[in-house]
């Protein structure tokens, strides 16, 4: 029995202390199929959306749904450090460390002194009288204090990786409108005489996608982080620009077809690593994004707004065969993480994030229109 509790204890401490390295440390995905956190994250995410499917509240939905990458990554931390004492506490427990003790060692004497030096409290009622158990006390001490180093320096990280997602993700809102939609993005660039502008678009997105890629894959609870705005998120604003890229290289002359390939391609990338990491088989839209009706609306919209496209049946084929390479997975993604995906087209005349405040709802029109429809200069022309 002790030797088992002895084992039981070294096994505990050593799976929390990798599970940790891998979780924080190692820049990479991990194809381990256990990890205490990947489970974690499995369980708990399951059930914490359950709940909030079930909320009938748009608002509050939304909400909840915010909380939980905040909070499950403080659990994670609370169960990896009770798992650690726990596991120090059945190593002193099997191997019976004589302790200077005011009453009976039990198990309960032996993990209140495992508590109190692993979080460093220095309280001294119960010490060990061996060199092991002075060895393993000081070990113990040793990972309390690495583990507070390690999640004081883990948590700038995640929020400064959150920051720079959130920051790009914003300036996409008076570009393709809020909800964003590729139709939009493309019809205030035509009316501005500025699709050429989409070059450098594409390229600050590519970045974005790149950038999106190696932090959400190194830290894995940044896909749950949700947007400051319940219209927006990293998962609608990546779908819109694949849609973009989609329109552009299915036939609008205009946009660098060169550009656009490159986004395409790391905003593809993306998605699919992403829905691997997040464990979401890759499954097609139902209903159909942009079925046969609203793609005839698509194309008209775009060729009143004077986008020159390629010929109807070659510009529905090829964007047909985009569309296959990616909306599977931004598909499975959005069903995972309870997000609704953004339309092709825009529905209604919503007024974007930054038109409205508290004070001003009923000026958002004129706002828009005061912006948008002004004809540019000549010099920019």
């Amino acid at each position: 029995m002790q030797a088992v509790a002895i084992a039981a204890g070294i096994l505990l401490v050593l799976a929390v202390l990798w599970d940790g390295f891998e979780t924080v440390l190692l820049p990479r995905r991990v194809s381990r199929k256990f990890r205490l956190a990947r489970s974690f994250y499995r369980v708990s995410w399951k059930l914490w959306s359950a709940i909030c499917r079930r909320m009938r509240n748009r608002k509050r939905r939304e909400q909840a749904l915010s909380a939980y990458g905040p909070l499950s990554m403080l659990l994670l931390l609370a169960i990896w450090a009770v798992i650690l004492m726990l596991g120090y506490s059945l190593i002193h427990w099997g191997r019976k460390s004589p302790m200077s003790a005011p009453s009976a060692l039990t198990f309960p004497a032996y993990l209140y002194m495992s508590g109190s030096t692993f979080l460093t409290l220095g309280i001294g009622d119960i010490a060990p009288r061996d060199a092991v158990g002075r060895v393993l006390t000081v070990a113990e001490a040793g990972t309390g204090f690495g583990f507070l180093a390690v999640v004081i320096g883990y948590l700038p990280v995640i929020y400064g990786a959150f920051s720079r997602r959130e920051g790009t993700i914003s300036l996409l809102d008076a570009r393709a409108g809020t909800p964003s939609t590729a139709a939009e993005l493309m019809l205030r660039h035509a009316r501005s005489r500025g699709l050429v502008a989409l070059d450098h678009l594409f390229a600050d997105w590519e970045r974005w996608s790149a950038d999106l890629l190696e932090s959400h894959i190194s830290y894995p609870v940044l896909p749950y982080y949700r947007s400051q705005h319940d219209n927006q998120s990293w998962l609608g604003s990546l779908t819109t620009i694949l849609d973009a890229c989609s329109l552009a290289l299915a036939g609008i002359q205009g946009p660098s077809r060169w550009q656009a390939q490159l986004t395409f391609a790391m905003a593809r990338h993306a998605v699919v690593d992403l829905a691997q990491v997040l464990n979401s088989p890759p499954v097609a839209p139902d209903p159909d994004r942009l079925g046969p009706a609203e793609l005839d609306a698509l194309v008209a919209a775009l060729r009143e707004a004077g986008i020159p496209l390629a010929a109807q049946d070659e510009f529905r084929g090829r964007l047909t065969k985009l569309r296959r390479l990616y909306e599977p997975y931004v598909n499975a993604l959005a069903r995972h993480l309870v997000v609704t995906l953004p339309g092709w087209l825009r529905t209604g005349n919503p007024p974007d994030n930054w038109q409205t405040s508290a004070w001003e709802r009923q000026a958002a029109g004129l706002a828009h229109s005061a912006l948008f429809d002004t004809p540019p200069d000549d010099h920019e022309a």
